[in-house]
C-alpha cells in the first residue's frame, strides 16, 4: 500500500478509471456481438440498424480514451466486413 498521500489518490482515480473503462468495453462488445448474431441470422434490415450502434459505441469509446482512434477504426471496419459477408452468404 501507498504511504504517499498522491500515489493514494491516483490509485483511487486509476480504479474509477479501469471500472468506467471496463462497463464501456463491456457494453463495446456486447453490440458488436449482437449485430453478428443478427447477421448469421439473416435479417439484414436489423443487422445493419445493430451494426450501426456497435459502431456509435466503438466511436464513443475512441472519443472517452477508452480505445485509439485507429484501433476503432480497424474494428468497425472488420465488423461492418463480417456483417457483410454474413449476409451475402
Amino acid at each position: 500500500m501507498a504511504n504517499i498521500a498522491s500515489q493514494i489518490k491516483r490509485n483511487k482515480t486509476n480504479e474509477a478509471a479501469r471500472r468506467r473503462n471496463h462497463s464501456i468495453r463491456s457494453e463495446m462488445k456486447t453490440r458488436s456481438k449482437r449485430a453478428l448474431e443478427a447477421a448469421e441470422a439473416g435479417d439484414a434490415d436489423e443487422a445493419n440498424v445493430r451494426l450501426r450502434d456497435a459502431q456509435r459505441r466503438i466511436d464513443s469509446a475512441a472519443a472517452r480514451g477508452v480505445l485509439h482512434k485507429k484501433t476503432a477504426a480497424r474494428r468497425k471496419s472488420r465488423l461492418a466486413r463480417r456483417v457483410a459477408d454474413l449476409l451475402s452468404d
